[in-house]
């Protein structure tokens, strides 16, 4: 495997609004390809947007809904990839052609669809379907997984997607900043995101407070770190329906380090090189070797009802 240049975004997306987000999608690509990224990615339903369709009925789910790979919003992120020589991933509602509505993310190059991964765990509106297959797919020689925001808390799914060969996984999110029954946990005042450029100071305290960044940090790198894998977690920033979410996108390397991050209060990318030789040098590489799945296999795969207990969106 050659050295691979990869960028994680975060920006505000409009609810709804699938031309501004593509537009926004573009603008970064494009800035994101001049200079030397090779893949970019993008956070969940950063193509529609994501909280507003809590409440939404079965049939504007459908209509918010695309057919993939044929729907407009794949022939657009393809037409992006194309002009700017980049590959890029990035998260939409999907539909089937039975009428089921999944939580897609997608990834897309020159030549078209490239992989699709449905969320797992999928909780914004009933009317959504969960996926049930893990995803593995080659990247310029490189094997990527994806797993979607909740799909990483628990932590099987990533061990599973580095058990079939994951080298990269693409974490996309809408995260942090909602109440939950963690101390310190709870939504950021949208007033703060307003007045950002006046007072940074007071808005940076909380996004990386306990509300946010400081949560995050207590299980993202050790995923990372565990299953020695690279990391590509992409958040939203700023008002998402009626919550402000704190971006801080950010890729993470196997020894579970932050390599590279955004932390501008606004639309932002960051890039970094990654290298194939931190795959076997890092110590979750060793921990893989040294299982002793006998030990445990009827443990973990014994019998379960999932009782899938979300406190919105945190």
């Amino acid at each position: 495997m050659d050295n691979l240049k990869v960028a994680t975004a975060q920006f505000e997306h409009k609810s709804g609004d699938k031309d501004h987000n593509l537009q926004t999608i573009n603008e970064l690509s494009a800035k994101a390809a001049k200079e030397g990224a090779d893949v970019i990615a993008f956070h969940e339903c950063s193509v529609t947007g994501y909280s507003f369709a809590l409440d939404f009925s079965y049939l504007e789910m459908l209509s918010l809904a695309e057919f993939i790979p044929k729907g407009k919003s794949i022939i657009k992120l393809t037409e992006i990839a194309s002009e700017h020589n980049i590959t890029v991933l990035a998260g939409l509602f999907e539909k089937d052609v039975e009428g089921k509505i999944y939580k897609a993310y997608v990834c897309v190059d020159k030549n078209g669809l490239v992989a699709k991964f449905r969320k797992l765990h999928p909780f914004i509106n009933e009317h959504i379907t969960a996926g049930n297959e893990y995803l593995v797919f080659d990247l310029y020689g490189w094997k990527c997984g994806i797993l979607i925001c909740y799909d990483n808390n628990i932590v099987e799914n990533v061990r599973a997607t580095a058990l079939l060969g994951a080298d990269i996984i693409f974490m996309p999110h809408v995260t942090m900043c909602t109440p939950s029954t963690r101390p310190g946990a709870g939504f950021v005042d949208p007033e703060l995101w307003e007045n950002r450029e006046a007072d940074p100071t007071s808005l940076r305290q909380q996004f990386d407070g306990p509300k946010g960044r400081e949560w995050l940090m207590k299980w993202l790198p050790s995923r990372a770190y565990d299953n020695a894998v690279y990391a590509i977690f992409a958040n939203a920033i700023g008002m998402d329906g009626e919550q402000l979410k704190n971006g801080c996108s950010m890729i993470i390397d196997p020894y579970g380090d932050i390599i590279a991050e955004c932390r501008k209060l606004d639309n932002d990318f960051v890039i970094a090189t990654i290298t194939p030789d931190k795959l076997e040098k890092a110590g979750g590489h060793r921990y893989m070797k040294a299982r002793r799945p006998e030990l445990y296999r009827d443990i973990i795969g014994q019998p379960h009802v999932s009782e899938q207990k979300v406190v919105w969106l945190s």
